[in-house]
């Protein structure tokens, strides 16, 4: 039977729903809410509000405050113990663990059939989608799909609840078309043992035949060096000459672009998506540009808070879509049919576009350093980083920045912690060219380090290989969706990282 020309004609039905993102995204964005509102006034939650029916999305604003995790855990913690039409008009069943970049908190979050089906499931499809009619004829189907999720182990508790990664969550609910052509099998997927899943899943897919991988790109270049090693190849194209397709988020890919190339060994094509436990948010939809399509007609309805107005849950100017602009950088706020309502997320982006709306995630809103007045964010961070591994030709597995005070007669700086793939051959070099990338990436930082003004030149130390993964694994967080928090604007993880460092 045909089943790549079935699947391709499938998938490519879905055409029209993408365009809509393009070309309506302010009527699907008020379709989104109509949908959402409805489903809000028969909610607990909802009716708290005390709200008449028909509301503007203005009146939903003035009447609905912000929230954030510590204000919705008492809802969620309700329905995990049974509860039903607390947050969402049913009873949820199924709880994802946030993997989260901050070292103490795991967040627990709804997922309702709702958002697993329309949400998470259908926007993976639409990414396949856009990438058909990107790239014709292709036979996706054909092969295997690497999938490298988190830890899987689903917790279920008496009242039938499950707790576990979001990726165990869609394994456990994929369709039987889709499970016939996914790899390692569940028992290997699901593993929650993060050492003993890596070393199972290289031995089970090593001779399978792989058409595309899905994964955090930190977590997939462990798993494919692990499969070098077990199949003796130089390149991941040697094992698998049909791949063509790598499927990322979580990350900026960037840094990690030359460690990819150089294990896969020849061109293929690498696709980004936005997607969390609090929902799926963006995909690439262009070949040629790195910036994502914003998901406006996926049962998310977004509000956006102007970063240089944002005072937590006490911020007054909130946005809609239609009132963004370009190159503003914004807290990300989301109404969800998982229930988070009016839920800032901690994500932060920056649109490029707005006919039609695409954007690049910036980082975390609590993921910044700005002791000495240098708003240095993650964006900046990475873009330098970037430029200068390309410069000297080297190539970086993780870091994290925090500042370094000192006494009230002497300058502070920046002190970096940074694990290589690659070294440089010059590692002064390495400094002082990160050091001006810096300075090209950021006015402030530029103009607080001429002369050593307010800012020192920056402490670098340079981590043996494994040391952010030992950090992760002592905090619980060993595992395919937990990543490094980038930059703190405090020395808590930073010291526990230093002592891990001989």
């Amino acid at each position: 039977m045909p089943f790549n020309a079935i699947f391709s004609w499938l998938i490519g039905k879905r055409q029209s729903r993408i365009d809509s993102y393009r070309c309506y995204p302010i009527e699907s964005q008020k379709k989104v809410f109509d949908f959402l509102l409805v489903n809000f006034y028969l909610t607990e939650f909802g009716k708290k509000h005390q709200l008449h029916t028909n509301l503007s999305i203005q009146e939903f604003q003035n009447t609905v405050s912000l929230q954030d995790y510590g204000t919705l855990k008492p809802w969620i913690d309700r329905s995990i113990n049974g509860e039903e039409n607390l947050l969402w008009t049913e009873k949820t069943t199924w709880f994802a663990k946030s993997s989260g970049t901050t070292a103490s908190r795991i967040k627990i979050l709804p997922i309702t059939k709702d958002s697993l089906f329309e949400n998470h499931y259908a926007s993976g499809k639409d990414l396949l989608a856009q990438y058909y009619t990107n790239l014709p004829d292709r036979k996706l189907y054909n092969a295997k799909h690497l999938i490298i999720g988190g830890s899987g182990e689903l917790i279920t508790n008496n009242e039938g609840v499950f707790i576990g990664d979001l990726s165990a969550i869609i394994i456990n609910h994929l369709p039987w078309w889709t499970e016939l052509r996914r790899s390692p099998k569940k028992e290997i997927a699901l593993l929650g043992n993060w050492e003993e899943k890596l070393d199972k899943m290289a031995h089970a897919v090593i001779d399978e035949n792989i058409c595309i991988i899905a994964g955090v790109p930190s977590w997939t270049s462990l798993l494919l060096k692990k499969v070098l090693e077990i199949s003796g190849k130089k390149t991941i194209i040697e094992v698998w000459p049909n791949l063509e397709l790598y499927i990322h988020g979580g990350m900026n890919f960037a840094p990690y672009a030359t460690t990819f190339n150089k294990l896969i060994g020849s061109p293929i094509n690498y696709v980004e998506s936005y997607n969390s436990s609090e929902g799926y948010f963006g995909l690439q939809d262009q070949l040629n540009s790195k910036d994502l399509l914003l998901l406006t007609d996926s049962q998310v309805f977004y509000e956006f808070i102007p970063m240089s107005e944002f005072d937590g849950l006490e911020s007054k100017k909130i946005v809609t879509l239609e009132h963004v602009i370009i190159d503003e950088e914004y807290a990300l706020v989301i109404s969800t049919s998982s229930g988070l309502w009016r839920y800032i997320i901690g994500d932060t982006l920056r649109f490029t576009s707005t006919n039609p709306y695409r954007f690049i995630i910036t980082g975390r809103i609590s993921h910044f350093v700005n002791a000495f007045g240098e708003k240095l964010i993650v964006e900046h961070a990475e873009k330098a980083l970037t430029k200068t591994c390309e410069l000297l030709n080297c190539a970086i597995r993780d870091f994290t920045v925090a500042p370094l005070f000192y006494n009230e007669n002497s300058t502070g700086c920046h002190e970096w912690i940074i694990e290589f793939e690659e070294a440089p051959q010059a590692i002064d070099l390495f400094k002082t060219t990160l050091d001006t990338e810096l300075k090209k990436a950021n006015a402030d930082y530029d103009a607080k380090r001429f002369e050593n003004l307010n800012i020192s030149f920056p402490i670098f130390h340079f981590a043996p290989s494994g040391t952010f993964q030992l950090w992760l694994k002592n905090i619980g967080k060993l595992g395919g969706q937990h990543k490094v928090p980038r930059l703190m604007n405090n020395r808590i993880i930073l010291e526990q990282i230093l002592q891990l460092i001989p």
